[in-house]
């Protein structure tokens, strides 16, 4: 079904980018680009994540975070000093993202996720890393 979501979503953004006028195939080749890049990025972050502290979905229950910190215009000692303040401008900030930001985004989450059951696999199949 995230299949058929992320399909939709990728046909959603080159809709909207022909309505805008902006149908450029540069414009398509940079969301490919960027798509595959937050992936492969945060596979392997979680990946060595997941090597060092031996734990498995740490990532991706981190991930959130690091898309709340990623969005917002913000310090991230704005969220000590003043939380309230901070995580309403976040959210409101993380509500006004484009649905290429979401495709982006969504990327690195299945990339956590993906790395995820690879260890689990590598696991599994007997391989013990550190």
């Amino acid at each position: 079904m995230s299949l058929l979501f992320y399909l939709f979503v990728i046909q959603w953004t080159v809709v909207e980018l022909e309505t805008k006028g902006n149908g450029d195939v540069a414009q398509l080749i940079q969301i490919f680009v960027s798509t595959i890049l937050f992936f492969v990025i945060f596979f392997g972050i979680a990946f060595i994540l997941n090597m060092l502290l031996r734990r498995t979905w740490l990532m991706t229950f981190l991930y959130p975070i690091i898309v709340l910190i990623i969005v917002d215009d913000m310090s991230t000692t704005a969220y000590f000093k003043a939380p309230g303040e901070a995580f309403s401008t976040a959210f409101s900030a993380l509500m006004r993202i484009t649905p290429v930001d979401i495709i982006i985004l969504s990327a690195g989450l299945i990339g956590t996720i993906v790395s995820g059951i690879v260890i689990k696999i590598l696991r599994k199949n007997g391989y013990q890393m550190f």
